[in-house]
């Protein structure tokens, strides 16, 4: 059967992965968008916000939103409302106490709710996460860091409370991270690096640990030039373990493996989604949300220079 499916925020990662792989993907039919600023799809009907979506679309069954953060709770509630199936574009939302009774709130309305994270199911995290739950773990190093200009021009929203600066893209980093290790990470040290003119911070430096103390350091840099960097190597008994390329590439112990798709990770988030509306189900950690909101608590702010487009 297939779900009609709507698209609220028309941004870059609505175009860039959410059209395409819903296009390709026969458990779906796009079937109108809301964008504020009137941006859409070819051949699909646009409307300035979800009510007026539902309004004109009755036969809608679920929605995903890509919207940013600051005004996601209000709209997941919304959607909720009117008995959607939600799918939610990272992070979740712009604060955790936002979002904590949201997932009883849909177990409640019987419908599916969805808090993505894609760098999850990037080729190289399930690999990675089963030979790791066999290995004693010494250290772990991620460095994240890639060129705001590039990967997110113009989007001024990061750059406000709640937009999560660096951590917007440091969220794929730590998904990843707390997906592949066997024991739950919490921060014992941040420093966050604010440019003068902005709210939110241009790079960090955490400093993570568990329960049986190993070290876990964690570099997110939005001021990368030249190649980028996405890469989480985990020291083990066996050898090492090399994470890069986002998640498409597993180098384990010296044979490496290329594992490069580039809609793979969206494509099964969908897949995921279709499953969870199939039986009206919650998928809804906030591990990787939780980290970013310490880093903030325990963090201490650094002012650099002025960020400028």
């Amino acid at each position: 059967m297939t779900i009609n499916i709507g698209i609220v925020g028309i941004g870059k990662i609505a175009r860039d992965q959410h059209i395409p792989v819903l296009a390709a993907n026969p458990a779906f039919a796009v079937v109108g968008v809301a964008s504020r600023s009137g941006q859409g799809i070819d051949g699909v009907p646009t409307f300035p916000d979800l009510d007026a979506l539902v309004a004109g679309v009755p036969d809608i069954e679920a929605v995903t939103i890509c919207s940013p953060p600051q005004d996601r709770h209000v709209t997941v509630r919304a959607a909720l409302g009117h008995g959607l199936h939600v799918m939610l574009e990272k992070p979740p939302g712009a604060s955790l106490s936002e979002i904590v009774d949201l997932p009883g709130l849909a177990a409640a309305k019987g419908v599916a709710l969805f808090a993505t994270y894609h760098s999850r199911e990037a080729p190289a995290v399930a690999p990675a996460k089963a030979w790791l739950a066999d290995r004693r773990i010494t250290s772990v190093r991620v460095r994240w860091k890639e060129n705001v200009r590039q990967w997110h021009p113009g989007q001024s929203w990061i750059w406000e409370p709640g937009g999560l600066g660096v951590f917007d893209p440091g969220i794929n980093a730590l998904s990843a991270l707390t997906a592949m290790l066997p024991t739950a990470p919490f921060i014992v040290d941040a420093e966050l690096s604010f440019p003068a003119n902005r709210a939110t911070p241009i790079a960090a430096r955490l400093t993570l640990t568990d329960v049986a103390g190993m070290p876990i350091r964690v570099e997110l840099d939005w001021r990368q030039v030249g190649d980028q960097l996405w890469e989480i190597a985990v020291d083990t008994d066996a050898g090492r373990l090399l994470l890069s390329g986002g998640g498409t590439a597993l180098d384990i112990a010296g044979a490496t493996t290329d594992l490069h798709d580039p809609h793979a990770e969206y494509a099964g988030l969908y897949r995921r989604f279709a499953d969870l509306v199939a039986t009206r189900a919650v998928d809804f950690d906030i591990a990787p949300i939780k980290l970013i909101a310490d880093a903030f608590m325990l963090g201490r702010r650094i002012e650099v220079e002025a960020f400028e487009e």
